[in-house]
C-alpha cells in the first residue's frame, strides 16, 4: 500500500517522517548539527535558523582561528620527539640533504624539515657468498665464504653508494673468484686453505676501499671446499692419502723425539765410562810407577832377592788364573802336565749323561782328583820352592 494512500480516515496519509501525534517533524538537518558543533568552540553563528547580525553568519572569527593554530603547533611539536636506540646511530636529513649525526638517545626534529634514518652500528652482520669456480690447474670446485663485518660510517652506508650491502656481495664474489683462480685445486681442498682466506680478506679489503661503503671487513671464514659429484670419490682417496702421510710424519717425528734422547744418553754414558776408564788407567799407571819407585832402593841394596821375590809373585799371579798345572820332577828332564780343564770338561759331561749314576762316583772322582791335586800342587809348590832355593843358593854361592 502506498504511504499517501487515501483511506486512512480524517484526510491522514501513511507519510513515515510525519508524527503520528499530530506534531509535523521532518528528518534531522545536517547543516543545523554542524553549525551545532562548531559554535560550541565559538565558531560560526549562533546555530538558529533566520536572519540575524553578521557577525553571527557563517565566517570564522580570529579567536577560532587561534585555537587551531595552537593546537596544530602542539602536535607538531610533540610529533617531533624520537628516540635512537643504544646500538644505533641516526642519520639527519634537513630537506634531503645530509645535515648531522646524531647518537643513540632522545632527540627532536622539527617535522616536515627534517627526517631521520637509523642505522644499527654495534652488531656485526653476515652473508655468505658461494659458487662453483675455476681454480689455475682449470678444476671446478665449490667454494662458500662466510663474511662478517660491521658499519662505521652511518652516512657512507647509506648514501656513498646505492646498496651498500650489495656493493659488498660482489666484491666479495670478485675477489673469491680471482684468488681461487690464481690457485691450485689441491691447495684449496686441503693445506692452502688459510692462504685463500688470507689473500681473498687482504683482496676484499682493498677492493671496497675506494667506494668509501663504511663497511669495517671483521673476518672472512672460508667453508670446506668440495668438488664436483663426478670426481667427489677420486678426491676423498687422496685426501685420505695426504692425511695418512701427515699421520706417519707426526709418527716418525714422536719416534724421533722418544729416541734421540735416549741415544743422547748412551752417548754421554760411553763418554763417561771412557773419561772413567782413562782416568783409572792413569791412576794404575802412577800407581805402578810409585811401587816401582819404591822397589828400587831394595833392589839397588839386594838385586838377586828382589828379582826372585818378584818372579815368584809373577808366577803366583799367572797360576791362579789357569787351570793348567805344570810339574817338574826334581832330577829327571821331564817335566808332568795335568790337564785340570780337561779333566773337569770330561767329569761335567759324565755327569750330564748320567745323573742318576754320578752322584757317588763324581764325589769320588771329585775327592781323589782334588787329593791328586793338592799332593800335585804341594809337589809343585815344593819342587818350586827347591829350585828357587837351589837357584838362590847357587846365586848367592
Amino acid at each position: 500500500m502506498a504511504w499517501n494512500q487515501p483511506g486512512n480516515g480524517n484526510n491522514n496519509d501513511r507519510d513515515p517522517w510525519k508524527n503520528q501525534g499530530g506534531r509535523d517533524q521532518g528528518p534531522p538537518d545536517l547543516d543545523e548539527a554542524v553549525r551545532n558543533l562548531l559554535s560550541k568552540f565559538g565558531i560560526g553563528g549562533s546555530g538558529k535558523k533566520g536572519g540575524g547580525s553578521s557577525s553571527s553568519g557563517g565566517g570564522f572569527p580570529s579567536k577560532g582561528f587561534g585555537i587551531i593554530a595552537v593546537l596544530l603547533v602542539v602536535v607538531w611539536f610533540i610529533a617531533g620527539f624520537y628516540t635512537v636506540k643504544e646500538a644505533e646511530r641516526g642519520v639527519v636529513l634537513r630537506f634531503g640533504n645530509f645535515h648531522n649525526l646524531v647518537e643513540s638517545g632522545l632527540h627532536w626534529r622539527p617535522v616536515f624539515i627534517d627526517s631521520v634514518e637509523t642505522v644499527d652500528v654495534s652488531n656485526v652482520r653476515q652473508f655468505q657468498s658461494e659458487g662453483f669456480m675455476l681454480t689455475q690447474d682449470e678444476n671446478v670446485v665449490h667454494v662458500e665464504l662466510d663474511v662478517q663485518y660491521r658499519i662505521i660510517n652511518p652516512r657512507d652506508y647509506l648514501y656513498a653508494v646505492e646498496n651498500a650491502d650489495n656493493s659488498l656481495a660482489q666484491a666479495t664474489d670478485s675477489a673469491l673468484r680471482y684468488v681461487v683462480g690464481h690457485t691450485t685445486m689441491d691447495e684449496v681442498l686441503t693445506v692452502g686453505r688459510e692462504n685463500v682466506r688470507t689473500n681473498t680478506l687482504e683482496l676484499l679489503e682493498n677492493i671496497i676501499a675506494p667506494y668509501q661503503l663504511g663497511i669495517q671487513i671483521v673476518d672472512i671464514n672460508l667453508l670446506p671446499a668440495r668438488p664436483p659429484e663426478a670426481v667427489k670419490d677420486a678426491f676423498d682417496d687422496a685426501i685420505a692419502a695426504q692425511e695418512d702421510e701427515q699421520r706417519f710424519i707426526r709418527e716418525a717425528e714422536a719416534y724421533a723425539r722418544e729416541v734421540e734422547p735416549l741415544a743422547r744418553g748412551q752417548v754421554r754414558r760411553v763418554l763417561q765410562e771412557a773419561q772413567a776408564y782413562r782416568e783409572e788407567q792413569v791412576l794404575k799407571a802412577q800407581g805402578e810407577v810409585a811401587r816401582f819407585n819404591e822397589l828400587l832402593p831394595q833392589y839397588k841394596k839386594a838385586p838377586e832377592v828382589t828379582r826372585d821375590r818378584l818372579y815368584l809373585e809373577t808366577l803366583e799371579k799367572i797360576y791362579a788364573n789357569t787351570a793348567k798345572v805344570m810339574v817338574d820332577v826334581e832330577g829327571s828332564n821331564n817335566m808332568m802336565y795335568l790337564p785340570l780343564d780337561k779333566i773337569l770338561e770330561q767329569q761335567r759331561r759324565n755327569t750330564d749323561s748320567a745323573p742318576s749314576m754320578s752322584g757317588n762316583e763324581g764325589q769320588n772322582s771329585t775327592s781323589s782328583n782334588s787329593t791328586r791335586n793338592n799332593s800335585s800342587r804341594q809337589g809343585t809348590s815344593t819342587n818350586s820352592t827347591g829350585r828357587t832355593s837351589d837357584r838362590y843358593d847357587g846365586g848367592r854361592g
